[in-house]
């Protein structure tokens, strides 16, 4: 169970998708808007936590035809999310009238995000602790990773709040959202390569 909670940590502390749009969406509008999007973040990680422990996922995902739509859904998404990141604070044209990232964004990012389906996969498929008890080791297992995943989420958040708070220019801070949307693009890139 030590060696689960430590596989998880570093599964789940290393930059992805969640953590980089975490901090970004920090950056770029704050506290309570962030916190809605970690709660949303939160119940999509979940969501696709049970997919994969059911095994939901691994049929979903073994059809070629799904597989490259949602991995298209994904890259769609994550660079729409990025450039609303990018262009928060611009008051010009149609990123004047972009919304603050909520909840129903992080639920989105994490239901398309390949790292979240790559790291349950590896946790719940490994690391077999309650062999008599497949579903006691699911729910342990979840609990961990939970218990985990909250701090880190809140730790990136944090982060991006304190370089949100910081009195930068309107040059700085540009820089700076634009860094972290390109992060975060980096990151996805990155997986999606790793997946085809």
């Amino acid at each position: 169970m030590l060696t689960f909670a430590a596989a998880a940590f570093f599964l789940m502390i290393t930059p992805g998708p969640g953590v980089l749009s975490a901090a970004a969406v920090g950056v770029g509008f704050g506290f309570r808007a962030g916190l809605r999007y970690v709660a949303g973040l939160f119940v999509g990680s979940t969501l696709v936590s049970l997919a994969v422990a059911s095994s939901l996922a691994a049929v979903l995902l073994a059809n070629p035809v799904t597989h490259s739509v949602l991995l298209f859904l994904s890259l769609g998404y994550l660079v729409f999310l990025a450039a609303r990141i990018a262009l928060s604070g611009s008051r010009f044209g149609f990123a004047a009238r972009l919304r603050r990232p909520g909840a129903l964004d992080g639920i989105l990012l994490q239901v398309l995000n390949p790292k979240v389906y790559v790291v349950s996969t590896a946790l719940f498929s490994g690391f077999a602790f309650l062999p008599a008890s497949i579903a006691a080791e699911v729910a342990v297992k979840l609990l961990i990773i939970n218990l985990i995943w909250l701090p880190v989420h809140l730790l990136w958040l944090w982060m991006g709040v304190v370089l949100h708070r910081l009195d930068l220019s309107d040059t700085a801070n540009r820089i700076l959202r634009v860094t972290m949307a390109c992060a975060m693009l980096a990151v996805v890139a990155l997986a999606l390569l790793d997946l085809l």
